[in-house]
């Protein structure tokens, strides 16, 4: 159901914010929007502005700590478990500062040895450049410092490896210049050459060299040739890589604060989410102003705080304009809860409608099963979600509600492959013929889908009418509660009444209903019509649009077939294939490969399936999306879970 809400209007001491806010974090149910009527009133809004908080710094802080745990999960010797259970804490540990202090230095320590270790890095990338820069002239046998003498000039030059050399040497001699060049090596893009010439001559020689495609290099280095700069970067090299190893040992010795450290990570997520609240709060530095939303079955424990911090509050019923902006909140029981997960992909409802879980759920884990239909699949479903279940306490809504659900479209996957004879295919009666090819085992089967695919076929359509008309009775039910009586009866109403007399036409084969069927329209597809004209315009496309749309809405239903029929061929064709080989072991193999295969294309497939069927043919009918989520002052977390203090 969908919860009932209560809007808040609160008006506290500025000296009580830190206690008021605790409190609210600690009951979980309340949350804190802006004044907007307050904001709309120029009186107000000359005399409030928005609360002050540590918003950016907070959020600083947890990006350091998720940083530190990425570092450990890269570095640290330890290794987890891929289904282990959540450490429990009590709230006063998690809120414990000293605790977030320890933790926050541990954090920081990190994150320095990362940068560290960053600037070690940076420091080697840019030794190994020097040092591959260096490379071309480690044969030349003169300081790189030395740049001739009075009278000549020597520079290192370098050109495109596609200079003809002798040509550049005939130009210079064309020109008189006096000037040597002698190459030092090269490589596939570029000669490195060592020029000498008289200084009078400096000009001259540069000019023609340019016209080649020379161009200077100048090194940073204060003295020596360059061998024995290479070896002194090589010196460097090995002392910093040597540094990055004890750095890098020192991060993996970091693991024993991950648990700190995550615990940490879940209080400043918690602290962030309490910081933006903060920033909705509006004040004059003496009061603090805010609305809020909370459920109305909590509103005694939050007027109990509200009074404990001396604020002036009222509470009341959300009115129509109010509707867009009720938080929805959905309560429903252990059945349907993880119907959830459905509704938030699709959207939630709103809050003067009607939650659909309750109304889908049989549905949704009928036609999983339907389309499933395999014992074995459905073992393993169920198995799957147990251990997941059992050994992990799944963390966030959509893990909390998909093992659940899983876990009950398992057990109808698992009877429905009861009723039509499926365990991972036929892979049993296969498995028997392979050690006795005498033997003639069938497993037992209410019908087998593969030799009776009308009866799937009629089945599933038969299915999809009432699901329609389901959904057609919620309309119904809707439109009564809110007073739209003739609306109900001309819609919805007037098409049962279709239906209906269209079996008893189609089984006794009497014009008389046909007739009915024909007036019944005319009546009610033209109520509210004005005119001939707009009468006649509402009967036929009425008459077109709910007729096709019916026929294509029920035809859709044809997939749980469909499914069903193709989920049972592909595990008996790897079944087949198996049995080919005339060896168990291999028939083992080649089966359970080929029926992992299916069970993985179809445990997706029919959850895409089964979702279309529910959001277009189910929602269609009645659904009114567009809630907004209801998203109270609460503490989240991710790497613990919070206990009760135990008397």
């Amino acid at each position: 159901m969908i919860v009932k809400m209560k809007k808040l209007h609160v008006i506290a001491m500025a000296s009580e914010r830190k206690k008021l806010m605790d409190g609210l974090l600690h009951l979980g149910c309340v949350e804190i929007s802006e004044p907007t009527d307050r904001l709309a009133d120029p009186e107000w809004s000359a005399l409030l502005k928005r609360h002050g908080s540590a918003l950016t710094q907070r959020k600083l802080e947890l990006a350091e700590v998720q940083d530190a745990l990425d570092a450990i999960g890269r570095y640290g010797k330890t290794k987890e478990k891929a289904l282990h259970l959540r450490p429990g804490v009590t709230e006063e540990a998690f809120l414990d500062e000293e605790t977030a202090r320890e933790a926050g230095a541990a954090s920081r320590e990190i994150n320095d040895t990362l940068k560290f270790l960053a600037q070690l890095k940076s420091d080697e990338n840019r030794m190994l450049a020097l040092r591959a820069s260096l490379e071309p002239w480690e044969k030349l046998d003169v300081p790189l410092e030395h740049h001739g003498t009075a009278h000549t000039v020597s520079r290192l030059e370098v050109c495109p490896a596609a200079v003809n050399m002798k040509a550049v040497r005939a130009a210079l001699d064309e020109a008189d210049a006096a000037a040597e060049l002698y190459e030092i090596s090269a490589d596939k893009q570029q000669r490195y050459v060592y020029l000498l010439c008289l200084r009078s001559e400096e000009e001259k020689t540069q000019e023609i060299l340019r016209a080649f495609g020379f161009s200077v290099t100048v090194f940073a280095i204060p003295q020596g040739t360059a061998a024995e700069n290479i070896r002194h970067e090589d010196e460097l090299i090995e002392k910093n890589r040597a540094q990055q190893k004890d750095t890098v040992e020192t991060l993996s010795r970091c693991g024993g604060d991950r648990d700190a450290l995550r615990m940490y990570a879940d209080r400043l997520t918690t602290e962030t989410l309490r910081e933006e609240n903060i920033e909705s709060l509006l004040t004059d530095g003496t009061v603090l102003v805010f609305e809020g939303w909370a459920p109305a079955e909590n509103m005694a424990e939050v007027c109990t705080l509200l009074d404990q911090c001396n604020c002036a509050w009222e509470a009341e019923d959300p009115s129509e304009e109010d509707t867009p902006n009720v938080p929805v909140s959905l309560k429903n029981n252990w059945f349907s809860r993880p119907l959830n997960m459905v509704t938030d992909m699709y959207s939630l409802p709103s809050y003067r409608g009607v939650d659909p879980n309750p109304l889908m759920a049989f549905f949704f884990i009928l036609f999983y099963g339907i389309m499933m239909a395999d014992m074995g699949y459905g073992l393993v479903m169920m198995a799957l979600s147990f251990v997941v279940i059992k050994k992990s306490r799944p963390n966030g809504p959509t893990m909390r509600n998909m093992m659940p659900l899983m876990f009950y479209c398992g057990v109808s996957t698992f009877l429905m492959g009861a009723l039509t004879g499926g365990f991972f295919g036929d892979f049993i009666p296969q498995l028997l013929k392979l050690i006795n090819p005498a033997s003639t085992f069938t497993m037992p089967a209410l019908f087998n889908p593969l030799d009776d695919a009308v009866t799937a076929l009629v089945g599933s359509l038969v299915l999809g009418v009432i699901h329609i008309f389901f959904g057609m009775g919620v309309s119904v039910t809707m439109k009564v509660q809110r007073g739209q009586v003739m609306d109900a009866l001309c819609n919805e109403g007037a098409w049962y009444l279709v239906f209906a007399l269209g079996a008893a036409a189609v089984l006794t084969k009497s014009m008389a209903f046909v007739w009915v069927i024909l007036i019944l329209l005319a009546v009610t597809q033209s109520y509210g019509k004005k005119g001939i004209v707009g009468k006649l315009m509402g009967i036929f496309g009425s008459l077109y649009s709910n007729v096709t749309g019916y026929f294509s809405d029920i035809l859709s239903y044809s997939r749980l077939m469909a499914l069903m029929l193709a989920g049972a061929v592909i595990a008996q064709v790897f079944n087949t294939i198996g049995s080919i080989t005339n060896n168990v072991v291999a028939f083992f193999i080649i089966s359970m490969l080929g029926n992992a295969l299916n069970f993985a294309l179809n445990l997706l497939g029919c959850y895409v399936h089964d979702m279309r069927l529910q959001c277009l043919e189910f929602f269609n009918r009645f659904y009114e999306d567009g809630g907004k989520p209801f998203t109270p002052l609460e503490i989240r977390t991710k790497y613990v879970d919070i206990v009760e203090n135990k008397l």
